[in-house]
């Protein structure tokens, strides 16, 4: 199975002042995508020379007040891969759980053994919605 690292997430409570911090390390912020619809901010932040090895600074405008004592702060690894239900149906086939099925043809979820969340992308273009993903609910949490 083919992956490629894209980046690991974090949850902040004060945008600005992470930032600030992982400027202090120096990280520069690399892109950013800003939801309305959802009310979040994703930071991408990556030391110069690096930008493919980026933090995600994820900020939710209506506040996280379970931050910083729930243990949320990471949120998990990402990694895309060339055939999201190829990708799916190998680890199902080895007895992983997909507690997030890619019914959107782009993202799934899924968790390791110590129970760290993993989030696998599709390479460029969302494939069409097939079976058995559009109608697979999801499985705990992710």
């Amino acid at each position: 199975m083919a992956v490629k690292y894209l980046h690991t997430m974090v949850r902040v409570k004060d945008l600005e002042a992470s930032m600030a911090f992982y400027e202090l390390l120096g990280l520069k912020e690399t892109r950013r995508i800003e939801s309305e619809e959802g009310r979040f901010s994703l930071v991408f932040m990556a030391p110069p020379g690096q930008e493919d090895c980026p933090v995600e600074l994820t900020y939710n405008w209506d506040g996280d007040d379970g931050l910083p004592s729930d243990s949320r702060h990471f949120g998990h690894l990402a990694y895309s891969v060339p055939d999201i239900y190829a990708a799916c149906q190998h680890l199902m086939d080895n007895g992983v759980t997909i507690n997030r099925p890619p019914r959107d043809g782009r993202m799934a979820f899924v968790r390791s053994p110590d129970n760290v969340s993993v989030e696998l992308l599709q390479e460029g273009a969302a494939l069409a919605p097939a079976e058995p993903w559009t109608s697979m609910g999801n499985t705990g949490h992710w």
